[in-house]
């Protein structure tokens, strides 16, 4: 897989990303399984995403029952494969290397069904890049220009 980064800005063949995405995973039943022994585990898990599947992993917050994560990938992604890839990943190798933590979750998943993800870019915030838009095109044609909330 060819990638080159500079700085924010990520190219692949003729593709150009700079979003970064903030995900939320809470684990099954909100049971507070977040020790140091667990989130050593998941970070060690995901490092090699990267390499592997070109998403990465800038950033990640732990509370007890649940992980933030400041991430990025190529848009050839979505987010929910995305998010699907992560726990299926860092589940299975919980579960392979901590089998404790497997038998307090008696449904023998990791993480809830649910996820939260946001769009995090440097261009700004959604009032920002709304402004951005319309006010797109040239002075003297811009009342022509209509934006539409859909």
């Amino acid at each position: 897989m060819t990638t080159n980064i500079e700085g924010d800005i990520w190219y692949w063949h003729h593709n150009v990303s700079e979003c970064y995405y903030h995900i939320q995973l809470t684990i099954k039943y909100r049971k507070s399984l977040f020790v140091k022994q667990t989130e050593e585990k998941l970070l060690e898990t995901i490092r090699g995403l990267k390499e592997r599947y070109a998403i990465e992993i800038s950033h990640v917050g732990f509370d007890k029952n649940h992980v933030h994560i400041l991430c990025r990938f190529l848009p050839k992604y979505s987010g929910g494969q995305v998010i699907k890839l992560i726990k299926s990943i860092t589940a299975k190798m919980v579960f392979k290397d901590l089998p404790e933590v497997k038998k307090q979750l008696w449904g023998g998943e990791f993480w809830t069904d649910g996820y939260y993800i946001a769009t995090v870019s440097r261009r700004g915030d959604k009032t920002i890049i709304e402004k951005y838009i319309e006010n797109q095109g040239r002075k003297e044609d811009i009342h022509q220009l209509k934006l539409f909330e859909i």
